[in-house]
């Protein structure tokens, strides 16, 4: 009953997106939607997922496995680098190698900037459950005359795919959602298109036509997700530490110089190159206004681990239902969870306003409504890790608390809670990140006066004022660096031996 009722709130920004579109009528909508520019629209959105996950996976797998099953020279410094581009917004990393190339442009630069700033979503959840695995597991499989690759193929692989699949969705929707990074770019997707829209009519009925269109693509990926899944009842749980022992790593031998080089060429384009922009166009300010960076963080920290500490609380019960009671029902559930986060923030915003002022007028332009808001964009991001958590959570343990006289809730505090706390912690910081950098929503809901650092950030680089926006820049990415760290701390626990 509480997650159907968490849901029903997600759905929210659906059910406004839906009201809209039968508000226009058949007529209207088909007008609006059968045209050749949502179809140059949808080709891109389309071919942006299709090219930038799979690219995503790839680089975030190969990253984790890399550093954490070769003999891979500088290794600890490549899996500090690899995580590392979390640490800059995706807008940043647009804005600075917009600044740098200024000819990058449309689908290939879309491509080349949201892998970049969002394989390591694929990356961490790999590299933990890599972490996790019993290396003796992998080593019987040599013993048995099979290769390296077939190992990885046939026993890594096939151990990763809950924390794969859930990162490689969380990617989709960050590619069906993100505005800044393809502004800056000038690619259009549905996102740019009803953003523009909403700028041009205020919730006007284009952008409501492109954003039930957003919507179906998002139903489209939840469905090849749970696809993917299988049946949600195989198990990756483990009882013991397993093999004592630290795996056996694959020399790389004549492939070490390329794969090295391969791996600095990453590190570099996903961090050294936006923020060489940013440095340059810092000094190449005259001045800067600290006294208004210090409220901006200040305003960013409060609304952020607000929203990252709601969004933990309501992510739990989803992930509970889905791990410890897999079937139709809690797929649902959780899929209303992951839907409505597919729309652009100012969606999400403009639905949250039309609620508050028909039920609740006194909550509009608080930070309530901002928190919110952050928990219905961002709600996949302490979703996956709680769900990749709880599923390595072995229920004998709790079992064997019970059969000890314990009742089921104290068995779940004293047992369960504290092997999810890594977890825990790694959700809050994705949320903390993702609410750091969020620009739309929080410019619409916020208490007059409010300016966040990303909002300031934002300000300035529209209006091409980039040397005002850099110190923004920088700040976003020092405020980013400790929940980077938190993530990373969580996903190499035990490892890199």
């Amino acid at each position: 009953m509480v997650v159907a009722v968490l849901a029903a709130g997600a759905l929210v920004p659906i059910a406004y997106v839906v009201q809209a579109a039968f508000a226009m009528g058949w007529a209207e909508l088909s007008a609006l939607v059968f045209r050749p520019k949502v179809g140059e629209l949808l080709v891109n959105t389309v071919l942006l997922v299709v090219i930038g996950v799979p690219a995503s996976v790839v680089l975030g797998v190969g990253s984790a496995w890399l550093v954490e099953r070769t003999a891979l020279p500088a290794r600890r410094l490549f899996a500090v680098g690899f995580v590392a581009p979390l640490a800059i917004p995706a807008f940043v990393a647009s804005y600075g190698w917009a600044s740098a190339i200024p000819s990058i442009s449309g689908l290939w630069g879309g491509v080349l900037v949201a892998v970049l700033a969002y394989f390591p979503l694929v990356y961490l959840p790999a590299l933990a459950a890599i972490r996790g695995l019993d290396p003796a597991l992998e080593e019987s499989a040599r013993a048995l005359g099979m290769g390296s690759w077939g190992v990885f193929a046939r026993v890594v692989l096939p151990q990763l795919r809950l924390a794969v699949l859930g990162g490689a969705l969380v990617v989709a929707l960050h590619l069906l959602a993100e505005y800044g990074a393809f502004a800056f770019l000038r690619f259009d997707t549905f996102t740019t298109a009803i953003v523009v829209a909403y700028q041009a009519t205020f919730a006007g009925p284009n952008a409501a036509a492109l954003g039930l269109v957003l919507a179906l693509l998002c139903l489209g990926l939840l469905a090849l997700e749970s696809l993917a899944r299988g049946s949600g009842r195989a198990r990756y749980a483990r009882v013991g530490s397993g093999s004592p022992h630290p795996p056996a790593r694959l020399a790389l031998g004549r492939l070490a110089p390329p794969t090295v080089l391969a791996a600095a060429t990453v590190v570099v384009a996903a961090t050294v190159v936006p923020l060489t922009s940013v440095v340059r166009w810092l000094f190449a300010a005259d001045a800067f206004d600290f006294a208004a960076l210090v409220p901006a963080a200040v305003q960013t920290l409060v609304l952020s681990i607000g929203g990252a500490a709601c969004a933990i609380l309501v992510a739990l019960p989803f992930a509970w239902l889905a791990v410890r009671y897999p079937g139709r029902l809690s797929r649902l559930l959780e899929g209303a969870a992951y839907l409505a986060s597919s729309l652009p923030a100012i969606i999400v915003a403009l639905a949250l306003v039309a609620t508050t002022l028909a039920f609740a007028p006194g909550l509009y332009q608080t930070a309530f409504t901002v928190i919110v808001a952050y928990v219905v964009i961002f709600l996949p991001r302490a979703l996956v890790p709680l769900r990749a958590g709880l599923s390595q959570v072995p229920e004998s343990l709790e079992e064997a608390a019970r059969s000890l006289g314990v009742t089921p809730w104290a068995a779940r505090l004293r047992v369960t809670a504290p092997m999810l706390l890594p977890a825990v912690g790694a959700g809050g910081a994705l949320v903390a990140l993702g609410a750091a950098n969020e620009l739309t929503a929080t410019l619409l809901l916020a208490p007059t006066g409010t300016r966040t650092v990303a909002t300031s950030f934002w300000s300035a680089a529209s209006s091409l004022d980039y040397p005002a926006a850099a110190p923004y820049a920088v700040l976003l990415v020092l405020l980013s660096i400790p929940a980077v760290a938190l993530m990373f701390a969580h996903a190499t626990r035990r490892s890199l031996r």
